[in-house]
C-alpha cells in the first residue's frame, strides 16, 4: 500500500514522501496514530494544500523537543530499590520507573521514549540511558540506582 507521511518516521522516510508499505502496517499502526494517509490523488492534493501548516507544526516540535533535550542532556536521576547485599536487586528498575522519576523532577517524558540498550536494570550503581524525545532528538541521561539493604 502506498501512503503518505504526514510526520517523520524512523527507517521509513520524511514527512511527505510518498512511500510503499506492507498492508498491516499502514492499516494497523501509522494510519490510525495519524501518521500516515492513503496516497490517493485527493490525499495527495489536500497534502499539497496543508504542506506548509504540517511542516511548520514539526518544525515547531522538533524545536519543542531540543530544547526539552538541552535540559535533560547529562542529568542524573536517583531511583532507590530493594537489593541485597551483594548489589543485585529485587526486581529491577525498568523504563516506567525512570520516566516516572523525570516526571517527577518536570519533564514529560513517556515509557516509551526510554531507551534501556540491555533491558531493565538488575544492579545497582549508575546506568548510562538513552531518551529519545523526537527521532532527531536523542539524550543520554544517567540513571543512578541506590540499594535499600533489606
Amino acid at each position: 500500500m502506498q501512503v503518505i507521511l504526514l510526520e517523520k518516521v524512523v527507517n521509513l522516510g520524511n514527512l511527505g514522501e510518498v512511500v510503499r508499505v506492507k498492508d498491516g502496517y499502514a492499516r494497523n499502526f501509522l494510519i490510525p496514530q495519524r501518521m500516515a494517509r492513503r496516497a490517493t490523488t485527493t490525499a495527495i492534493a489536500e497534502f499539497e494544500a496543508k504542506r506548509a501548516d504540517l511542516e511548520k507544526a514539526a518544525a515547531e516540535k522538533l524545536a519543542a523537543s531540543q530544547a526539552q533535550g538541552e535540559k535533560l542532556n547529562g542529568l542524573t536521576v536517583q531511583i532507590s530499590q530493594k537489593s541485597g547485599v551483594d548489589g543485585r536487586l529485587f526486581g529491577s528498575v525498568t523504563n516506567f520507573d525512570i520516566a516516572e522519576a523525570l516526571t517527577k523532577q518536570g519533564f514529560a517524558v513517556e515509557k516509551a521514549q526510554v531507551r534501556l540498550p540491555n533491558g531493565p536494570l538488575k544492579i545497582t550503581g549508575e546506568h548510562a540511558v538513552a531518551v529519545a524525545l523526537h527521532t532527531d532528538v536523542v539524550v543520554d541521561i544517567v540513571v543512578a540506582v541506590i540499594g535499600e539493604h533489606v
